[in-house]
């Protein structure tokens, strides 16, 4: 097997974030989103957003995994303070390319994701997945992150909503199986 690590983004990597992110989405939540929901991801827009994360700053890290020469898979977390000044950690997407899943890249981008987050000050973090996504629960399961009890649904457009879960657990990570 070819050399997998976790490192810091770059701008020669925002392309293959996008990529990403679209065959992945597209994978994972056909049938939950629709399809104008897929439009935006591949756009300029969604570059722009993805190189202003590549320096987005201290207390914001967006994390690839690379597997030989190839980029299989992004993270993007962020420390921020809540409102009653107690710092929050959450991780805002972790997302491996299908064909590259079942390959330990989601357990290394998390593990660096939660040692960055730690290092800025927070103990504890939190992730918000669709309630149907028993892939990710189960994943998020494994590294010892449980429902908190809190939802919230989004508008995805044209009517439809997406009801969301909230994961959470130690930033120092255990990962199992």
């Amino acid at each position: 097997m070819a050399t997998a690590t976790v490192r810091p983004a770059t701008d020669d990597d925002v392309d293959s974030i996008v990529a990403i992110q679209d065959r992945t989405w597209r994978t994972a939540y056909a049938g939950l989103l629709p399809e104008a929901a897929f439009d935006g991801l591949t756009s300029e827009a969604a570059r722009s957003h993805w190189r202003d994360a590549v320096h987005a700053g201290d207390d914001f890290h967006l994390l690839v995994a690379v597997e030989g020469a190839e980029t299989v898979g992004f993270c993007a977390a962020a420390r921020y303070s809540g409102g009653d000044g107690r710092s929050i950690a959450e991780i805002s997407a972790l997302l491996v390319e299908p064909r590259w899943g079942r390959r330990g890249h989601g357990g290394r981008l998390l593990a660096a994701a939660a040692t960055a987050l730690r290092e800025s000050g927070s103990q504890t973090g939190r992730a918000w997945l669709p309630e149907t996504d028993t892939a990710s629960r189960g994943f998020y399961a494994r590294a010892g992150w449980a429902p908190d009890g809190a939802a919230r649904t989004l508008d995805t457009g044209s009517g439809g909503t997406l009801r969301e879960v909230r994961v959470g657990g130690t930033l120092d990570l255990r990962l199992v199986g």
